[in-house]
């Protein structure tokens, strides 16, 4: 069972991110590092991406088109790649927040405790 439980965990996380990185680049482009810092922060610890697993996950939403980024190179700090939610993105963002709203609200339903 602690196989199909971590096999769960890994597609949940996998799925998640996806909505978790385009949701944070919705507004202002951000990098890698800064991403990372804040889910790390608004999860309250909760949730944590390794810089390791975070940059094959931009290169691919890159890959696909829905976000963009560039280099940027500010004085007195290191070059860093800034990627930004494109409107191909911002379809897919506001589709997987629907899907993950009624994913949810399903498993809501299921597990709460109904009161006689």
């Amino acid at each position: 069972m602690q196989h199909n439980n971590a096999m769960l965990d890994r597609e949940l996380k996998k799925g998640s991110a996806e909505l978790l990185i385009l949701s944070l680049l919705e507004n202002e482009p951000r990098h890698g590092y800064d991403l990372s810092k804040l889910i790390e922060t608004r999860s309250g610890g909760l949730l944590k991406f390794r810089v390791a697993s975070l940059y094959p996950l931009l290169y691919r939403l890159e890959h696909r088109g829905w976000i963009q980024g560039r280099w940027v190179e500010k004085a007195g700090q290191r070059r860093r790649r800034y990627y930004k939610l494109t409107a191909a993105g911002a379809g897919v963002l506001a589709s997987q927040r629907n899907t993950w709203r009624d994913f949810v609200e399903a498993i809501n339903r299921i597990t709460r405790v109904e009161h006689a």
